[in-house]
């Protein structure tokens, strides 16, 4: 089945709803895309949970090693990672049912895809959170 993203209008009240975003392969260089993403969404006011297991801490937040280790609920799941690794996160993501798998601009992966539509959970795939928050708010 082809990727196919929820319109924009969707995307944009997924945003509205939405407070917390765990980011999957964020790093504590500032310089990195994904540093500097979530440093735009945290300033535009959602709560960020870094999580990648080889850093202590990013944007004032200790990281979790995996989205098993977070707290409560999670609304969007954004993910900096290779393709190959979709499929696996997607499995993670099930486990604590959070509400959007959000893969970054460039990322999208068909089996993790169908995987997570098959099991009724929006996904949104080679899109940039930050660009859709611009563009949508």
């Amino acid at each position: 089945m082809p990727i196919e993203n929820p319109s924009r209008e969707e995307i944009g009240e997924i945003l509205k709803k939405a407070k917390r975003i765990a980011v999957v392969g964020i790093s504590d260089n500032p310089e990195r895309t994904s540093y500097m993403v979530s440093e735009a969404m945290k300033n535009a006011g959602y709560e960020i949970i870094p999580v990648n297991p080889l850093v202590d801490e990013v944007l004032g937040t200790k990281a979790v090693a995996s989205l098993k280790d977070i707290e409560g609920h999670v609304d969007i799941v954004n993910i900096f990672r290779r393709p190959e690794f979709l499929p696996e996160i997607a499995k993670e993501f099930t486990e604590i049912d959070a509400d959007v798998f959000w893969a970054q601009l460039g990322i999208e992966n068909e089996e993790a895809y169908e995987y997570l539509k098959e099991k009724g959970y929006t996904v949104i795939m080679d899109r940039c959170i930050k660009v859709e928050h611009a563009i949508t708010k």
